[in-house]
């Protein structure tokens, strides 16, 4: 990709010259004052800085639906700062941070403090996820209405990390996000059949000697959360299934007409658990990479739309945390900058999946399930300029070093990926261009959320 003018955005205007639309037939994007302002053939150039596309695919930016960053309070692992540059590179250009900070996001003033952050970095949208309950302690329900109600307008509820185990606890999460049109996304695991677990449940946990966990663990906690959902009639959201049972479990309550959503992580849709065998705590992630049949079962789920969406969990740790002996390191892998290609590997190389469908679970629902009204949209005139290009072509090496995160914990380090990104278009500014950071987009202080409140760079 070229520019034809050094110019990065005085003008507010760039025109997108011949880029595949969701990868179908060639068309100009014109963006101006941050939404889409024409859509064509031949389009005029005006004033607009050109970016010349061709060969590029051109899609809406990717919402991630499950993103750590950290802050407030583990700075050492990740920024909101670090997280959203890595989110841009990756192209993002909406993530919703999970609760488990310190402090936890279990009140109205530390969603907004997160809110705050992101606006300040202005590489993405950072949108907040709530906690479920006070301090995850899974004991009393959190302030979710305040939540809701506060600048931050939390619409996305979850103990992530921690299962909300007790039912009863569960339903009335359930209960209550029905008043503002809320999900409670559950981290389904069964405490008690998990107490110890180092990995996946199977040969290779017998033949290393680690204590196992169980696909019934996550299987049983959604079984029993789609019914309870049922019950109520209220929205639910399962995070990073990972087993061929909990497909079958989500399939059976999306023939009934339940109201569940579920995602996969990109990890969970190549890796198992043979990994473990090296013992590189690298692998060590919550749910555990499991068989090579749970990764066929997610990959068909994810094609089918049994799966949603694809979240990342991104989760960055120090390097301290990872590189000790297996019992002890931290379970999480990093996946804003890696999300992208992983998917184009295991999804649309393979003929599961089109770009179309690659838009589908990585930004329009996502999108839809976090209630973000100016995201994910369709790349038609008038709609807001959320936009990324991207080299289905290019081949990369993963470095961790070379990454925008903090977390060095990648499992697809050394390994070759299909796709880069070339450039994203966060509210029609673009905070990538040519594969490298551009310049963040500026909030006014205490602007409302739709663009047109903005300060353009």
């Amino acid at each position: 990709m070229a520019s034809q003018q050094q110019d990065t955005g005085s003008t507010g205007a760039y025109l997108i010259r011949g880029a595949s639309i969701l990868g179908g037939p060639a068309e100009d994007l014109l963006i101006r004052d941050g939404v889409i302002a024409a859509r064509g053939q031949d389009l005029d150039t005006g004033d607009a800085t050109v970016i010349e596309a061709a060969g590029l695919v051109a899609l809406p930016g990717m919402v991630d639906i499950h993103t750590h960053l950290r802050e407030p309070g583990r700075e050492d692992a990740e920024t909101v700062e670090t997280g959203t540059r890595a989110a841009a590179l990756g192209g993002y250009t909406a993530v919703h941070a999970m609760a488990n900070s310190t402090p936890v996001a279990d009140t109205a003033g530390v969603v907004e403090q997160v809110l705050t952050l992101g606006r300040t970095a202005g590489w993405v949208d950072v949108r907040p996820v709530g906690a479920v309950t006070v301090g995850l302690a899974g004991e009393q329900l959190a302030e979710l209405g305040a939540m809701a109600d506060s600048r931050a307008r939390v619409r996305v509820f979850s103990d992530d990390g921690i299962c909300v185990s007790d039912p009863v606890l569960m339903r009335r999460a359930l209960e209550y996000v029905k008043a503002f049109d809320g999900v409670v996304a559950q981290h389904a695991q069964e405490p008690r059949l998990t107490a110890g677990a180092q990995m996946n449940e199977g040969v290779v946990s017998a033949v290393l000697g680690l204590t196992g966990w169980p696909a019934v663990a996550e299987e049983s906690i959604i079984a029993r959360d789609v019914l309870l959902a049922q019950h109520v009639g209220s929205r639910l959201h399962v995070c990073h299934v990972s087993t061929a049972g909990s497909v079958e479990i989500v399939r059976w309550a999306k023939s009934r007409g339940i109201n569940v959503t579920a995602e996969v992580t990109p990890h969970h849709l190549w890796l198992t658990d043979e990994l473990v065998r090296s013992y590189d705590p690298v692998y060590k992630v919550n749910p555990p990479l499991r068989t090579d049949e749970d990764v066929q079962a997610l990959r068909a789920a994810l094609a089918d739309g049994t799966i949603d969406v694809v979240g990342t969990d991104h989760a960055p740790h120090p390097s301290e945390h990872k590189e000790c002996e297996w019992a002890q390191a931290a379970m999480g892998m990093t996946g804003l900058e890696t999300a992208l290609s992983v998917v184009q590997h295991t999804m649309i190389e393979t003929g599961l999946m089109t770009w179309a469908d690659f838009a589908r679970v990585t930004s329009t629902t996502p999108a839809a399930i976090g209630r973000l009204e100016d995201q994910g949209r369709p790349l038609e005139t008038g709609e807001p300029a959320n936009v990324i290009l991207v080299d289905p072509a290019a081949r990369w090496t993963v470095d961790p070093s070379k990454m925008a995160t903090m977390g060095r914990n990648s499992p697809f380090a050394g390994r070759e990926l299909p796709g880069k990104v070339v450039a994203t278009f966060f509210k029609g500014h673009p905070t990538v261009l040519n594969g490298e950071l551009n310049t963040p987009y500026r909030w006014l202080p205490d602007s409302a959320e739709v663009p047109n409140t903005a300060v353009r760079p």
